[in-house]
């Protein structure tokens, strides 16, 4: 799993490459705030922490590139519950 988070744009999803699959998060723009509305991961894969990873490294995505996120995906909004360092990339 040497494979990062990309942003498929044509697709609107960020995409994380793994053995088994792709696992990925839809989202809908809307100028700088990117809504994050479903996460998936390959089911023989459910388990292995990808979902976390892939929610990580979309984040740190996302705050590199100065957007802010709708984490309207329970997944993603659980994950930002327990990371509050991702708090403040969420709209109010």
């Amino acid at each position: 799993m040497n494979q990062s988070v990309r942003d498929n744009v044509a697709g609107q999803r960020f995409e994380l490459e793994v053995e088994g699959g792709l696992a990925f998060i839809d989202y809908r723009r809307s100028g700088r705030t990117l809504s994050l509305d479903h996460a998936e991961v390959p089911a023989a894969l459910n388990g292995r922490g990808i979902g976390a990873r892939l929610v990580q490294e979309t984040l740190d995505l996302v705050r590199l590139r100065g957007e802010r996120i709708i984490p309207r995906c329970s997944f993603v909004a659980h994950f930002v519950r327990r990371h509050p360092q991702y708090a403040e990339l969420c709209e109010p």
